[in-house]
Parts: structure tokens; C-alpha cells; sequence
């Protein structure tokens, strides 16, 4: 697996470093991207401003490369052949573009706070890479002591579909568990259902969602995963976040696509929440 691994020196892309260890690679593309400012005093002259920039892009330069070799000296011994890569530009361009040009598939990142509120992912970087990175990503907002129990929200055969062909890469070192979960809002007679016939109807809707979730583990299971399933009636969000804590996930699994195929990362209520609000790392496959 072609694993893309973004440095900055924060202590979240320390974690995220820490996590390779975990994952199964065999080829680790570090990157750090230059956000070189340009001078903020519109008056300076031209040829005074151009040597300013030059002169902070060699100084962060040099920092960037100190950046790199710190972390290739934290790589585990596992990870392959490495590719150091330092380029100049908007970091969440940066990190889309080299994950594109290096055919990659995974990008793993720490999540920033922003002030004391500390939002998780709010941040443009992060918000233009889950929209709009061509691979799987991994989100990392806090230390990870193992991977072992693995929540999978499902929604949809293209959710199966996507997280066979993303299991099929072998992402992960040790065996993991998989808990696959369907969660079912609950009818209301606003919705033009009516009560008497709500409760039939729901029965009928979890009982499908079990079908579901059963021919997917069995799939899974097929290619050498230890599955359990779960269907739940009740708040998407609540229950993707309640189950993540109960079973003290080691990290939440989870497509990026609705129903009907709709792009639904961060813009989309359900992913907005849990990717805002996990008690644990998030892997978003696409």
C-alpha cells in the first residue's frame, strides 16, 4: 500500500507518524509543504519584497528538511522504500496534488485544533483533502495505542463495495475486528406515516438492514475478516459516536459517498459530526 504521510511538526502529525506502525505499506512518501507568506506591506518595493520572500522560503526550507529527516529516522523498519518530498505551495494543494501524482493510497494526517475550542476539522486543509483527495485518508486527532476493534458504519452496497475494495490492500499489520454497523432513523408520522403502520414498517426496514449487513460480513469474512454486525433505530450521528465509545473503537471506518452516490465529507451532516466529534482516529474510504 502507497502510503503518503503529511509532516508539519505538529504534535498531531507526531501521532500520526506513530500510527504507521500499525498499517501495512510498502512504499512511505513524506511530505511537507511550504506555505511560504508573501510580504504584507503592499508599499515595499518590488525588488525588496521578491529578496523577503526568497529569504523566508530558504529559511523554511531548511526547516523542512530538518522536518523530513526527523521523521524518516521515526519511520518504522517496515515501511519500505521512503520518498522524501518538499514542495512550495498551499498545503492541502500540495498534499492532493503529490497524492495524485504518486498514485497513492492512503493519506495519513493529524487533525489541528483550532483555539481552545479545539474543532477538529474545520481547518481548510483538512477540509479540501477529505473532499477532494483521490484516495483513502486517515485522520489522527489523538495517540493511538493499537488497532484492533474497527467501527464500520454502512449505508449502501457502494459502501461494501468500496471498503472490500479498500480491505482487498491489506491496510492493516495485525488481524483486526470488524463491527459493521447499520443504523435506521426512526418513522414518525410527520413523515406520512401512519402510527399504526410505523411499526410494521420499521421491522420490515431492520430486517432488511440485517440482510444487508449479514451478506457483507460474509463477504468480508470470505477475504479473512472477523466480523460481527449491528442495526440500530435511532440519531445516525449519536449512535455511530455512542457505538465508537462502547466498544472503545480504535478507529472509525467510514465511506465518503451517500445513498445515491451525493459527496457527503464534511459537507454532509452524519460525516460533518462524526468526523468532528470521534473519540477515536477516522479512516475514510472512498
Amino acid at each position: 500500500m502507497r502510503t503518503l504521510l503529511a509532516v508539519d511538526g505538529s504534535e498531531n502529525a507526531n501521532e500520526a507518524l506513530r500510527l504507521l506502525k500499525y498499517l501495512s505499506m510498502d512504499h512511505v512518501v513524506l511530505l511537507h509543504a511550504l506555505d511560504v507568506p508573501k510580504p504584507a506591506y503592499p508599499m515595499m518595493v518590488p525588488e525588496v519584497a521578491q529578496e523577503l520572500y526568497h529569504e523566508m522560503e530558504r529559511s523554511m526550507r531548511a526547516d523542512g528538511e530538518q522536518l523530513l529527516d526527523r521523521a524518516a529516522s521515526l519511520l518504522p523498519f517496515h515501511t519500505g522504500p521512503v520518498t522524501r518530498t518538499l514542495r512550495v505551495g498551499s498545503p492541502a494543494e500540495v498534499i492532493v496534488t503529490t497524492a495524485e501524482q504518486e498514485k497513492t493510497d492512503l493519506i495519513v494526517m493529524g487533525a489541528r485544533g483550532l483555539g481552545p475550542i479545539k474543532e477538529r476539522l474545520l481547518g481548510s486543509v483538512s477540509h479540501r483533502i477529505l473532499t477532494t483527495a483521490p484516495c483513502a485518508k486517515l485522520i489522527v486527532p489523538e495517540p493511538v495505542k493499537t488497532i484492533r476493534q474497527v467501527l464500520l458504519p454502512l449505508s449502501s452496497s457502494s459502501d461494501t463495495e468500496a471498503v472490500i475494495r479498500f480491505l482487498q490492500l491489506k491496510p492493516f499489520r495485525e488481524p483486526i475486528e470488524l463491527t459493521l454497523l447499520s443504523v435506521l432513523p426512526p418513522l414518525h408520522p410527520s413523515w406520512g406515516v401512519a402510527a399504526l403502520a410505523a411499526v410494521p414498517l420499521q421491522a420490515r426496514e431492520k430486517e432488511n438492514a440485517q440482510l444487508f449487513m449479514q451478506s457483507t460480513a460474509n463477504q468480508l469474512e470470505r477475504s479473512g475478516y472477523s466480523t460481527r454486525t449491528q442495526v440500530l433505530i435511532g440519531s445516525v450521528v449519536e449512535s455511530i459516536l455512542d457505538q465508537a465509545r462502547v466498544r472503545h473503537a480504535d478507529l472509525i471506518l467510514m465511506g465518503s459517498r451517500g445513498r445515491h452516490g451525493i459527496p457527503r465529507l464534511v459537507l454532509g451532516s452524519v460525516s460533518h459530526a462524526v468526523l468532528h466529534k470521534a473519540p477515536c482516529p477516522i479512516l475514510v474510504f472512498n
